[in-house]
């Protein structure tokens, strides 16, 4: 019987994401998202990090189910805002998950911005929170630049908009599995698979 581990996200697609790197890995485990936990509230993220949040989320459902827990928290680090919108990236038009506001916001905050100055990446921290209170984050990084209106209809968030180092698309241009391949998430998740390992052998 393969060890249970929860993905802190009601997002299917995040849970194959991650299943897809786990058994890359040679990690045989039976992952599930936090929805065969319903009853599990979802955790509010009030960290002032990706860490910070990815950890709260982590502990919270090991806490309470008394599983090993994994869960993430990314977003865009623009450098001339002093790595803003960062842990406020789906909410910095004001309301939660409106990828539109959030993307028009930004373009005109770094209108007058010329295009060397225009550098960023997206972030993501993943956290592996054991019921014991074992706990381990791990980083991953897309850098890139940001363009100066949004191409492709890939992807979602601020993916229009980053073009990544070494690319003449955006990430909404690529195709998902291009994306996955350099993605901030994946490159997380595959940092936290030796740990998962480590902690779950």
């Amino acid at each position: 019987m393969s060890q249970r581990l929860i993905l802190a996200t009601r997002n299917a697609h995040k849970v194959r994401e991650l299943e897809a790197i786990l058994s890359a890995a040679g990690l045989d485990l039976d992952l599930v998202g936090a929805d065969a936990y319903p009853e599990v509230p979802d955790v509010k993220e009030t960290g002032t990090t990706f860490a910070e949040n990815a950890l709260l989320k982590a502990r919270t459902l090991a806490r309470a189910t008394g599983l090993p827990a994994v869960a993430d928290d990314s977003g865009l680090c623009v450098d001339v805002l002093g790595g803003a919108p960062g842990i406020f990236s789906a909410r910095w038009a004001g309301r939660h998950g409106d990828d539109k506001a959030n993307l028009d916001l930004l373009l005109a905050q770094l209108s007058d911005i010329a295009d060397p100055h225009r550098a960023a990446h997206f972030t993501c921290a993943a956290a592996l929170a054991l019921p014991d209170g074992t706990e381990r984050v791990v980083e991953g990084r897309l850098p890139g630049t940001l363009r100066r209106a949004p191409a492709g209809a890939g992807g979602f968030g601020y993916d229009p908009i980053l073009q990544p180092e070494g690319e003449t698309r955006t990430c909404a241009e690529l195709t998902p599995e291009e994306k996955n391949a350099i993605s901030h998430r994946g490159r997380a998740f595959r940092e936290l698979a030796p740990v998962i390992r480590e902690l779950l052998s």
